[in-house]
């Protein structure tokens, strides 16, 4: 049940980061100037962090999806859903890590 619980919020965050993605790049098409006080809003630790767990999001998204099809289309699909589960959770910590090291170095050099 967790695994469809946050298959549905992962979904939705990344709807809303596209939604807010699309409006903003739509104001370039109204102002230059005003895109780029936009921009320059988003240029904080807290969106640093937010961009992390749009990471975390898209990926756990991407291989829970894959992990669905193969219990929808794969005959020995729902047999081995447990298994598979506990497989995406290991590769999504073994690139979380890696990933999580590369934007807090980003960060430690942007605002530290």
């Amino acid at each position: 049940m967790w695994s469809w619980v946050l298959h549905r919020i992962t979904g939705a965050t990344i709807f809303f980061f596209l939604f807010v993605h699309v409006l903003d790049t739509a104001v370039v098409r109204i102002s230059p100037e005003i895109y780029n006080q936009v921009i320059e809003t988003y240029k904080t630790p807290l969106v640093g962090l937010m961009e992390l767990g749009l990471v975390a999001a898209v990926l756990y998204h991407g291989l829970n999806g894959v992990r669905v099809i193969l219990i929808d289309f794969w005959e020995e699909g729902p047999r081995h859903q447990r298994t598979m589960l506990w497989t995406i959770a290991v590769i999504w910590l073994l690139v979380m890590v890696p990933a999580t090291v590369v934007i807090a170095i980003h960060m430690i050099g942007h605002f530290g």
